[in-house]
């Protein structure tokens, strides 16, 4: 839930997104070529508290290193 709400907050509802693409979605084309970027952006460029300042992918390149590690 907390997910949906950045995406709205942070992508679908923001007035300065929206002022790049003429103020409102002009359609689901532009809306799901919007979502791919952020969520790239959510992935792999912002950092998150939750993960200690690091991004999701960091987290699980560090999880699949350590399972690595473990299982040999």
């Amino acid at each position: 839930e907390s997910v949906n709400a950045l995406f709205k907050t942070e992508l679908y509802r923001n007035p300065a997104v929206l002022a790049t693409v003429g103020g409102h979605w002009k359609g689901l084309d532009d809306l799901e070529i919007a979502t791919c970027a952020w969520v790239s952006w959510f992935n792999e460029d912002r950092l998150h508290g939750e993960l200690n300042d690091r991004t999701p992918s960091e987290v699980e390149v560090d999880y699949a290193e350590q399972s690595r590690a473990h299982a040999a």
